[in-house]
């Protein structure tokens, strides 16, 4: 059996979920708007990895390897260091994200 949780939505809120899924009960319409989010974030999180990967030509654990090797130029300048931030943050928010979409099955 599922735990459930009353939650009062504003009307507005409803009409929103209402029109932008097609059902008319909140419950599944929120449902479906939460699983549409997931999957939206997870492709611009994987789009965004799959952008450093094709900039460094590399994973990410193997960046941070080739940075502390010294395979990565000047891995302490400001750019590395913001991609090398941004990729690791994108890297964690795929793994929330792909945990989520297993909660939403």
């Amino acid at each position: 059996m599922f735990d459930t949780e009353t939650v009062v939505l504003p009307k507005s809120v409803h009409n929103v979920l209402s029109r932008l899924t097609g059902q008319s009960r909140s419950d599944i319409a929120l449902s479906l708007a939460i699983k549409d989010l997931v999957r939206l974030r997870l492709n611009e999180v994987q789009a965004q990895i799959a952008e450093f990967e094709k900039k460094y030509g590399m994973t990410f654990p193997e960046f941070q390897e080739a940075c502390e090797n010294g395979k990565i130029q000047d891995p302490y300048s400001y750019e590395v260091e913001k991609d090398d931030w941004e990729w690791e943050a994108a890297t964690t928010d795929l793994e929330t994200l792909e945990e989520i979409s297993q909660w939403l099955v």
